[in-house]
């Protein structure tokens, strides 16, 4: 099945593909347990998950040249595309914000049974993030977790200037951009890309990341509390 990685620009040596196959089998046995991912997808952890979070390669080719890079994945779950990400690219510093305790849990005994070096966790909510993280990372990462109106406010103000949010969203992608135009001029951020790509799977699912980019200071009154943003979206 990892042959269809040449189709995000990668492959894997015998090395990685042992790793992510243990991988695999560590989440099928805890998902009963934890709720990692549905018990639909639990088949296709690979395809609609694992291939779905490397695909930020796609975005990685275009914009970095294999320098260290920080990365902040928020509202990772059950390490989505945390954990694909640090075993695919040794070479980017990884920190995986998640507030359920039993996934950010989860997260730490893959990172402990694989020898993850390159990844760090958090277990907190995002807007309650130490200050100190704020202007922080060179890419911020974040998958199913809201509509991008909502996401931007908690992701924009922990990348450096001229860093990356790279958000992975599903067809609606178009609407939600249009939506998030207030957001963006307040966060001082805007859409330079849309990355698509389709999904190995029967039925033809297509994916985009849509990649923003941070283009000066973020007022110190975002994020706000998790309340406000909902309630009252910029």
């Amino acid at each position: 099945m990892y042959e269809v990685l040449e189709k995000i620009n990668l492959s894997f040596n015998e090395k990685q593909i042992n790793r992510f196959n243990k991988f695999i089998e560590i989440i099928t046995g805890y998902n009963s347990k934890v709720n990692l991912v549905s018990n639909n997808d639990i088949k296709y952890i690979f395809e609609k998950h694992i291939y779905d979070s490397l695909a930020l390669n796609l975005f990685l080719t275009g914009y970095y040249n294999g320098k260290g890079i920080k990365l902040l994945d928020i509202g990772t779950g059950g390490g989505f595309p945390a954990v694909p990400l640090a075993l695919a690219f040794e070479n980017i510093e990884i920190t995986a914000v998640d507030s359920t305790k039993k996934k950010i849990d989860f997260i730490n005994i893959v990172k402990n049974e694989l020898e993850i070096n390159n990844l760090m966790t958090l277990c907190s909510r995002v807007e309650e993030l130490d200050k100190s993280f704020k202007n922080k990372f060179d890419v911020v990462t974040s998958r199913a977790m809201a509509e991008l109106r909502i996401i931007l406010e908690y992701a924009v103000p922990y990348l450096k200037t001229e860093g990356y949010f790279v958000c992975y969203k599903s067809l609606k992608a178009d609407d939600e951009i249009k939506s998030a135009q207030n957001a963006l001029k307040i966060l001082n951020a805007e859409i330079i890309d849309k990355i698509e790509y389709t999904l190995p799977v029967e039925a033809k699912t297509t994916r985009n990341l849509i990649v923003i980019k941070k283009k000066g200071g973020v007022s110190s009154l975002y994020p706000r509390k998790n309340g406000a943003i909902r309630k009252k979206p910029l």
